[in-house]
């Protein structure tokens, strides 16, 4: 990958830039970042990162938040595979891990039809850095065996979900996008057999230095995150480790 050379045909890297502190990207996201002739970036890539870019970078902002959206998704596919068709070097950059929640695997579809070769580079998704950040393992012998990593937000806005598989106990559900439909989310868990007292808890801009974590039970989270004003971007978690918090936390209770 060598910048502002375009030799021969482009290529893309499909990079996660991880959940927010710039520390938390890997060496090799920023070295990629570093040699690229364009980045492709995310609303979820923040200023700590985006510090990185280089000057001589064509930076294109494609982010999305809510139904606001830069770009249609189509166009985005269209403007990796022009870029790539100018023999250019392509960082497309998304926050946390591309494959999880991020339309990775569609983005590259487009680009394996168009003949365009892509690598991937995975990120710490957002789940895992909020999780440590807040001090909620996500695995804990004594409370949780499995983790589930679930969309709030489905392709036609619905959260029409398997509930009764989200509900089993013994195990951590984390919500990604979820904070418009925590009232659903929760009146659903609680249908499906969890206690109302279940530990559950919101973070808000998770390893960043403003990070919010609201914790609350089952019952009490619509009306937490109500009275807080809480908006995205945050994660919602449900499970037995939340309670851990207290003994566990060590970012925003140095």
């Amino acid at each position: 990958m060598t910048a502002n050379s375009p030799s021969g045909p482009g290529k893309v890297w499909l990079v996660g830039a991880g959940p927010g502190d710039p520390d938390l990207l890997t060496v090799k996201a920023a070295r990629l970042i570093a040699a690229a002739d364009a980045i492709v970036y995310d609303h979820l890539v923040g200023e700590g990162i985006r510090a990185l870019f280089p000057a001589t970078a064509r930076q294109v902002y494609v982010g999305k938040k809510a139904a606001k959206h830069t770009l249609k998704q189509e166009e985005i596919n269209q403007l990796l595979v022009d870029l790539a068709r100018e023999g250019l070097s392509v960082v497309r950059l998304k926050g946390g891990d591309p494959f999880i929640f991020g339309r990775g695997g569609e983005e590259l579809e487009i680009l394996h039809a168009a003949g365009i070769g892509f690598e991937v580079v995975p990120g710490v998704t957002a789940a895992a850095g909020c999780a440590a950040y807040a001090g909620f393992p996500l695995t804990h012998r004594e409370h949780a065996q499995s983790v589930t990593f679930v969309t709030g937000h489905l392709k036609d806005h619905s959260i029409d979900l398997d509930w009764p598989a989200l509900a089993r106990p013994g195990q951590t559900v984390v919500f990604y996008m979820g904070v418009g439909g925590a009232a659903e989310i929760c009146r659903q868990m609680i249908a499906h057999g969890l206690p109302a007292g279940t530990p559950a808890a919101i973070v808000r801009r998770g390893t960043l230095p403003d990070q919010q974590t609201l914790l609350a039970t089952l019952g009490c989270l619509p009306q937490r995150i109500a009275e807080s004003g809480i908006k995205p971007p945050a994660l919602i978690v449900v499970g037995s480790v939340v309670g851990l918090h207290a003994k566990l936390s060590w970012f925003e209770n140095p």
